[in-house]
């Protein structure tokens, strides 16, 4: 049976989002457990997945900025053509899928949809699983020499587990999507840890007690080598910078408490940064000792294209919403971090800036840990309350009522627009204007820029 052609991007898009479970949107309800479906899909599509060298990364926190890190620095290294997947996306549907740092154009994602979108209509597929999918294809078909693959959701059942890659990274480990994942730290580990593939190299970027045996464990059982990259490389003399009148994080790394690069420069400007890097460094020696080409004297990724992917990483990826500054005065941020520990860090961040005044455009979605957030906050900022425009999204007056229980209080504002404008408003020059607690309140900002 055929259906008429989506002529128009939005069409298309009005498609994926219309007719397939978005989990990001509504949540529990979209989520599928299983890799059946991805699995029987990729096979229609001749298995796009087996012809790219991959790499894969999971983690609670971290796994985009190590995503766009990564492939920042092959790019500088000389490779073609670098896939990155990434998700979930803040202003448009084709920063999911970049080559180069570059989106999927309009054009490839309309022929995608309209050639398989009645094959995706017959399996009953989840919109993460179509765009997984998509992903897959689109590298093959563009010849990408390696694709960075981010897992959207755990590990183990995650849709992207279904490749083989030549390394595997898990960030870190902490609270997040209990109800799918597990209320013990090392239950989640376990999950995460179903991305480590027999005889193939892992790096885990942040030791734990609680998770480091599950992880060696499974390493074991795969006969894979494991790396714990907070065991080798260290940040010191860590201050901010300016380069051509940009802000940048600067550092000197410490490999075995050695000095091994001096000025380190980042484009991502925020501290917890420092917990990325040193993955994103073991995660560069072990692409040298096994070589992506297969050979490992050949296309190694040197200092200079190190030091260059880590300093030019949203220039050549474009990652937005990670202590994103959108306006200097007042000093208006943005930071995706929304959970308890993304929210610890971003906290910190912002106990380290001048500021006289605080205001802080605040939104969450219902699922998520609101006591474990909430009782992090400063408590001395004027929060403008909001919801994000997605059916996920809690509830504003409830949003407002527990922050109050916390010592939060504030206003309550019909969208994110209109709190954000507020804040602005209200918010003298040498204040500061924070956005966060949840990706699409971050997005609904970002769009209202």
């Amino acid at each position: 049976m055929s259906e008429p052609n989506l002529n128009s991007y939005q069409e298309v898009i009005n498609y994926l989002y219309d007719r397939l479970p978005v989990f990001q949107r509504t949540g529990a309800a979209a989520y599928k457990t299983g890799l059946g479906n991805i699995t029987a899909l990729c096979r229609e599509l001749d298995n796009p997945q087996d012809k790219i060298k991959t790499i894969h990364i999971a983690g609670t926190n971290g796994k985009g900025s190590v995503s766009h890190y990564l492939a920042s620095i092959l790019q500088c290294a000389g490779y073609k053509r670098v896939g990155l997947h990434t998700s979930p996306h803040l202003k448009d549907f084709r920063e999911r899928i970049k080559i180069d740092g570059m989106p999927i154009s309009e054009q490839d994602v309309g022929d995608f949809v309209n050639k398989y979108k009645v094959l995706i209509g017959s399996m009953d597929c989840s919109f993460f699983e179509v765009s997984t999918a998509m992903a897959f294809y689109h590298f093959a078909e563009k010849k990408c020499e390696i694709a960075i693959i981010e897992t959207g959701l755990g590990g183990r059942l995650d849709s992207t587990n279904i490749i083989n890659p030549l390394l595997s990274v898990i960030t870190n480990i902490s609270f997040d999507h209990v109800t799918f994942l597990g209320d013990t730290l090392p239950l989640i580990a376990g999950e995460k840890a179903g991305i480590i593939k027999p005889r193939t190299p892992v790096v885990i970027g942040e030791s734990n007690q609680e998770t480091e045996k599950v992880f060696l464990n499974k390493a074991i059982e795969c006969d894979s080598v494991i790396t714990i990259a907070d065991k080798i490389y260290k940040a010191e003399n860590v201050r901010n910078c300016e380069k051509g009148r940009k802000p940048v994080l600067c550092m000197d790394i410490f490999k075995n408490n050695i000095l091994y690069l001096k000025d380190i420069e980042s484009e991502l400007i925020g501290m917890y940064q420092l917990k990325n890097i040193p993955t994103v460094l073991a995660s560069v020696d072990v692409l040298n000792n096994i070589g992506i080409t297969g050979n490992p004297e050949l296309k190694r990724i040197s200092e200079s294209a190190t030091r260059d992917g880590l300093q030019r990483v949203v220039t050549q990826t474009g990652l937005l919403g990670r202590w994103q500054v959108l306006c200097n005065s007042p000093l208006t941020v943005a930071d995706t971090g929304h959970n308890e520990a993304g929210i610890r860090e971003v906290v910190n961040q912002i106990n380290r800036t001048k500021f006289e005044q605080l205001h802080f455009v605040f939104g969450m979605v219902n699922d998520k840990d609101t006591g474990g957030v909430m009782a992090q906050l400063p408590k001395n900022a004027h929060y403008y309350f909001c919801k994000a425009n997605i059916p996920r999204a809690l509830e504003v007056n409830t949003l407002a009522e527990r922050a109050s229980a916390f010592g939060l209080n504030g206003e309550c504002f019909g969208s994110v627009k209109q709190a954000l404008n507020a804040a602005l408003k209200t918010a003298n020059k040498n204040d500061l204007v924070f956005i966060g607690g949840s990706t699409f309140v971050v997005a609904e900002a970002l769009e209202a820029f």
